[in-house]
């Protein structure tokens, strides 16, 4: 008891993740309608990764995007970083398949408080996690803090169609279909119908280029995925020399 009191926001995401790590790449497919490949390939084209760039993946999960940055870089270093140890076991054998150990490396750890200097690296992305975190706001000025000046900051997360008839079939489709499939096929009720309620807390796409802009980022550009239903956000952090 003493424990879920101080943090219980973190150690339930943490549960969820924990238990559904096995399953999470099936449900991904679910919940994205099967999308989720094609908009990570539209995120990549947008960052424009050039050979020897470094980037740091917040939540990580089972390392889709870690792995595509690390091929897109061909040889920059890529760190994984995630707080479930389940995931990151799933997303290292990913890792050791692709023969890209030498490239990514992988470490628990907390997206609000990374482990990394000022400045380390060009890219910090964080797919699917922003809407688990305990305070949106720290994470996106740590992962500005992370990055070096010109360096871009990218977020790709489900958000919340505002327009009929995407946003009537997406409500139905998260309130009342998606806890049942995950009952189906990972056996966690609860967990995936915690998902649209983070979801409902989650800023919409608009609300959300407003906190990048007031964490300091510039250039912010947005981007509606499948009829709103998830978003591509990018900003830059200021380099000063220019």
């Amino acid at each position: 008891m003493g424990d879920q009191g101080i943090k219980p926001k973190e150690q339930f995401v943490h549960s969820v993740f924990e238990s559904i790590a096995g399953k999470y790449d099936l449900m991904n497919d679910i919940l994205s309608f099967r999308r989720h490949k094609a908009w990570r390939k539209f995120t990549m084209r947008k960052m424009n990764m050039k050979r020897g760039d470094s980037a740091v993946d917040l939540c990580c999960g089972t390392c889709d995007w870690s792995i595509a940055l690390a091929e897109a870089s061909e040889t920059g270093c890529v760190m994984g970083l995630d707080f479930s140890a389940g995931m990151l076991e799933v997303g290292k054998r990913k890792v050791e398949e692709r023969g890209l150990q030498d490239q990514i490396s992988l470490i628990q750890g907390n997206a609000m408080d990374l482990p990394f200097g000022d400045n380390s690296f060009d890219y910090a992305t964080i797919g699917f996690g922003l809407r688990n975190v305990p305070d949106l706001v720290q994470v996106l000025n740590e992962m500005k803090r992370v990055v070096k000046p010109g360096g871009m900051v990218v977020c790709l997360e489900l958000s919340k169609p505002m327009k009929q008839p995407f946003k009537g079939i997406y409500f139905f489709y998260f309130q009342r279909v998606l806890p049942l499939l995950g009952k189906l096929f990972a056996k966690k009720y609860e967990q995936y119908k915690w998902l649209p309620e983070s979801l409902a807390l989650f800023p919409d796409r608009e609300q959300l280029a407003v906190i990048f802009r007031e964490t300091g980022l510039t250039k912010v550009e947005s981007f509606p995925l499948t009829g709103g239903i998830a978003a591509l956000h990018i900003g830059l952090k200021e380099n000063c020399n220019v």
